[in-house]
């Protein structure tokens, strides 16, 4: 019996990807991968990253795989669905059984199921996937036995939609064997972030779920839970990373790095006696932090830390339930910054609700704390979250669903989309003015040109909101 796990994320298409190239591997199905393999089944992990949708199509021709795994997420929808169609045209491989997992397919079971998947995995991939391929394994791949895993949605024969009870979250993640990353060539992400950025980053994770309720963000995986790997399991598996892949830094790709001050306090003291200290990024929350967890992130390695803001107006921070304070979300960037360990953060625009006032409060959030790093992004509701709730009934486009995402859903806001372009434009400016005011006399031009672009987009989102009366 062939098992194949995949995603569908390909490098080569995505334009933005190649122009920040900072590629992870997909740890969601090394993790399912190692368990699989733990547990006697054998499998194979095709990672689509470095490929191209060609020779993954032939791969899947030239093996013919009995059940085909693939993550999905809002990134790798359209790909998905396109994989399934491939499938489902050939005749060679008419007898595969197309398992989807990942955040995107939670609250969309039946389209995808329409799609041509036979069986979606809700939550957590690891006992579900291991039910699964026993269940096939033993021949008994049938209405009757899926009925009895918990945790999946199947059409049965009617056409109806099946979902069976709710999986029972693993307790204790300690049991989860380290990720299979042997699975996949691990040595072409170091590489792409060493030729471009001079150094790598190899990623790792110690916890599952988040216990916040931001209106924004997904919960379909893990839930509002918190589940944490045992410093020592962590420390241990940096030691593995180390020995066998030497990455120059670490990127811990939990939500809340610093949710619990005794497992932080626990694991910097092993890292210091195991002396295991490699340079890393977090990300966190500003209430989640002190001086103290400042002091404990740069004895455990911590070069950058990410702290959540999201806005710099407390109106629009609270309508996002963020429960987090502005001013602790700029106390700790600073002081952060005071103890050597580089800041970033990030921003969202275009929040229901947003005002220009608003705005002009997040850009003078940006100068008065002046993180290192931030990003910005454009508002956007995903199936299954608060804020999309919110907005269903404010839709402005509507998008077939199986060529589109819900990064495209356009909702009615306080103000245009170009009005929220321009206000972008504004943003990076004023703050790059802001950062560069220093070199005023030494290059006048360059720096004088970041305030010209901000007031120009300035006067141009006077006049975009002008016309919207």
């Amino acid at each position: 019996m062939k098992v194949i796990l995949s995603h569908g994320y390909f490098l080569e298409d995505d334009l933005k990807e190649q122009q920040i190239m900072k590629p992870y591997p997909p740890l969601g199905i090394l993790y399912i991968s190692a368990w699989l393999k733990q547990h006697g089944i054998s499998c194979t992990v095709y990672d689509t990253t470095f490929s191209s949708k060609e020779a993954f199509r032939q791969y899947l021709l030239d093996q013919k795989p009995r059940l085909l795994a693939l993550y999905t997420n809002l990134m790798t929808k359209l790909n998905v669905l396109e994989t399934i169609r491939f499938v489902r045209s050939r005749p060679e491989l008419e007898d595969v059984i197309i398992v989807l997992g990942g955040p995107e397919v939670t609250h969309s079971k039946s389209n995808f199921l329409k799609a041509g998947a036979d069986v979606i995995a809700i939550g957590e991939g690891e006992e579900t996937m291991l039910d699964l391929a026993r269940c096939l394994e033993a021949g008994n791949f049938n209405y009757d036995a899926l009925s009895l895993i918990p945790g999946i949605a199947f059409a049965d024969g009617t056409g109806n939609v099946v979902t069976t009870a709710e999986r029972e979250k693993l307790k204790d993640i300690d049991l989860l064997p380290m990720p299979d990353r042997k699975a996949i060539d691990l040595t072409l992400y170091l590489d792409a972030w060493k030729n471009r950025h001079g150094s790598n980053a190899a990623s790792i994770s110690t916890m599952r779920g988040c216990p916040y309720t931001c209106k924004w963000c997904s919960r379909a995986v893990y839930g509002l839970s918190y589940r944490r790997r045992s410093p020592a399991k962590v420390v241990e598996e940096m030691k593995w990373i180390r020995d066998q892949y030497n990455p120059d830094t670490l990127w811990f790709v939990d939500d809340v790095f610093t949710v619990s001050h005794k497992w932080l306090k626990e694991f910097a003291e092993l890292v210091e006696a195991e002396n295991i200290r490699i340079p890393f990024e977090c990300i966190t929350r500003a209430d989640r932090m002190n001086e103290e967890v400042i002091q404990l992130l740069k004895k455990a390695g911590c070069y950058r830390v990410w702290i959540g803001a999201e806005s710099g107006s407390q109106r629009i921070i609270d309508a996002m339930d963020r429960r987090v304070k502005v001013t602790q979300v700029r106390d700790m960037i600073i002081l952060a910054k005071q103890y050597g360990i580089q800041s970033g953060t990030f921003i969202m625009l275009g929040y229901p609700g947003e005002t220009v006032e608003d705005i002009e409060e997040t850009i003078h959030h940006l100068k008065v704390s002046a993180p290192d790093l931030y990003t910005i992004t454009l508002a956007y509701p995903i199936k299954g979250t608060e804020l999309y709730e919110e907005v269903e009934g404010d839709f402005l486009n509507d998008l077939p669903w199986e060529s589109s995402t819900d990064r495209q859903i356009e909702f009615k806001r306080n103000y245009s989309k170009k009005f929220y372009a321009r206000a972008l434009t504004r943003v990076n400016n004023e703050v790059a003015w802001s950062r560069n005011q220093k070199d005023l006399f030494r290059n006048p031009v360059r720096v004088l040109k970041f305030k010209g672009k901000s007031e120009l987009a300035r006067l141009l989102m006077w006049w975009e909101k002008r016309k919207e009366g």
